[in-house]
């Protein structure tokens, strides 16, 4: 049987990757990135020791998304018609899974989705994922919901529930390998160039942003934020840019030359779960964040309006903030100043086992032996 994963983004590449580990065990697998995010899904490939057997290489400077649609979908008839495949796995809400998905269903590939499900139901918001997630939805044959309410989701939508398997979601399968790694002694250059730059006595807050709906105002507005939080005497800002123009513009402009708000340059992912372990705050409007943070018991002010990431709230685990910078700055001086005691919650994104139920479901499906 012959598989073909693909994605284009670091977070993709992240929660595909234990996947990959899993299904090659027992399939002939092969794994196509269309390097949406080039620099940043390079380093996850290097640390789980992935080689792609296709890269499309499609990473342009600015480039619009209707013309990286294009080029994926174009790319991928080429790369879908080298093989017999039997299943296509996409990942998410990029628009690498959505062109993907719709490349395979014009082959008449089976599509596998993972971590479906997920929803806001506002299209503008986040954007243009939202709309890319259900897309992916009306394509996928098997949806691996990560959570009760993303199958909750789709039974509403009318898909088949034969189709749909609670999975638990495959972030906190890699996490769970990484922070093994990171209790066995594994160090990096970058881990300890910071271990040697932060003063440990103070209150470390992580902070990261990237969503194209902040561009302009809402970033301004953060900025603004963590200038008044960085006023307090007992915390260090860490906030790795976003390579975007976009962010790195009004972030440098506006944050530069601080003395406890550290600007550096993206993370590899170990360094960044290490940041996230010790951290006593993260201020975000990344999903993959606001489902890896409950691991370390570790607060989420999230930089959106809404979440499809609805269990963290739920938990106590993460805050829906927007860019509105006094609310970031009260419910952030709230969390430093009275810590909550999540000791006895655990993440409500899965237990690491998502990858085996989810590669299961595969060979149950497709009576492989």
């Amino acid at each position: 049987m012959n598989i073909l994963l693909c994605f284009g983004t670091r977070p993709e590449a992240i929660k595909m990757a234990p996947l990959y580990v899993e299904l090659k065990q027992y399939f002939h697998v092969k794994v196509c990135v269309t390097a949406q995010h080039r620099e940043l899904l390079d380093q996850v490939l290097q640390f789980f020791e992935i080689t792609p057997d296709y890269d499309l290489n499609l990473m342009k400077k600015n480039q619009s998304l209707n013309g990286l649609f294009a080029s994926i979908l174009e790319s991928m008839d080429t790369i879908l018609g080298t093989d017999s495949f039997d299943l296509v796995l996409v990942h998410g809400d990029t628009t690498t899974s959505c062109a993907v998905g719709l490349a395979a269903f014009h082959k008449r590939i089976k599509v596998g989705h993972i971590e479906a499900g997920l929803r806001t139901y506002n299209k503008q918001s986040p954007f243009p994922e939202e709309l890319n997630r259900q897309l992916t939805s009306k394509i996928a044959d098997f949806h691996f919901a990560p959570t009760q309410q993303a199958y909750d989701n789709l039974k509403r939508e009318g898909v088949d529930i034969h189709n749909i398997v609670i999975s638990g979601n495959t972030v906190i399968d890699a996490l769970k390998l990484t922070k093994l790694k990171l209790e066995n002694g594994f160090e990096n250059e970058k881990i300890n160039q910071l271990k040697s730059t932060l003063n440990f006595s103070n209150k470390i807050i992580l902070v990261t942003g990237h969503r194209r709906e902040s561009f302009g105002q809402g970033f301004e507005n953060i900025c603004n934020a963590l200038l008044a939080i960085s006023k307090q005497n007992d915390v260090e800002i860490v906030y790795p840019v976003h390579l975007n123009p976009n962010v790195q513009d009004t972030v440098f402009k506006m944050l530069s030359n601080i003395n406890n708000i550290h600007l550096i340059e993206p993370l590899d992912y170990p360094t960044f779960v290490w940041l996230m372990s010790i951290a006593s705050l993260i201020i975000s409007d990344s999903g993959g964040v606001q489902e890896e943070a409950p691991t370390f018991k570790v607060p989420v002010l999230v930089t959106r309006e809404t979440t499809e990431r609805e269990e963290g709230i739920q938990e106590g685990f993460s805050v829906l903030v927007g860019t509105n910078t006094k609310n970031i700055v009260n419910i952030a001086m709230e969390f430093l100043n009275n810590p909550v005691d999540y000791k006895n919650k655990v993440n409500p994104y899965g237990d690491g086992n998502a990858h085996k139920v989810i590669s299961k479901t595969i060979n149950d499906f497709f009576n492989v032996t």
